[in-house]
């Protein structure tokens, strides 16, 4: 299976630190690459409601948002979580596309823990804060998320910018940024320990 690169966009606006960093990434990927990129403020999720125990789970029709988001994540080699750091984890778009993952492990037919297992996560993010340490908890709620399906961790690759544009001055995330998924990915495990 040739690679397919979906990249998550979880900022709430367009154009900011994070895509500048994961634009960045994205273009050392060889030209053969499929990329396809989705920014979750353009494709609004609705509240995630909890059924895990109601009987009936069905597949969310394709042109709505969930079932777009559902399509092309099944369809990714290579998933990208874009999320700014907000308030130590991910952005509140990016959590409620993770929760709608707990709808969709329950869809008959389309058996997404099976699916997604072997497949790579990787994590993109900018901060404000100049210590990496405070997207530890960003950081572990990619790489158990990953764990949790099975999934390839390719880490998360951190920026410091807080204003439109800043990240563009950080020349060690720009430098990490060249080489980032050309890196082996390793079987994400529990709890997050740094490779």
């Amino acid at each position: 299976m040739s690679r397919r690169f979906l990249f998550v966009l979880g900022s709430a606006r367009p154009d900011g630190n994070t895509e500048l960093l994961a634009r960045t990434a994205a273009e050392q990927l060889p030209g053969d690459v499929e990329q396809h990129w989705i920014r979750l403020i353009d494709q609004p999720l609705p509240d995630f409601t909890d059924l895990r125990h109601d009987t009936d789970h069905v597949r969310p029709a394709a042109e709505t948002p969930a079932g777009l988001l559902l399509d092309a994540t099944l369809a990714a080699t290579d998933l990208v979580i874009a999320s700014p750091l907000y308030w130590y984890s991910v952005s509140g778009h990016t959590k409620r596309y993770l929760d709608h993952w707990s709808a969709w492990l329950r869809i008959p037919g389309i058996d997404f823990k099976a699916t997604m297992a072997g497949r790579t996560l990787w994590g993109v993010s900018a901060r404000a804060d100049r210590e990496p340490s405070v997207a530890d908890p960003l950081v572990g709620t990619l790489n158990n998320s990953a764990a949790y399906l099975g999934m390839r961790f390719g880490g998360v690759l951190l920026g410091s910018g807080s204003a439109p544009g800043d990240v563009a001055r950080d020349t060690d995330a720009l430098t990490r940024a060249k080489t980032f998924f050309a890196r082996e990915a390793p079987l994400a495990r529990f709890p997050y320990q740094e490779a």
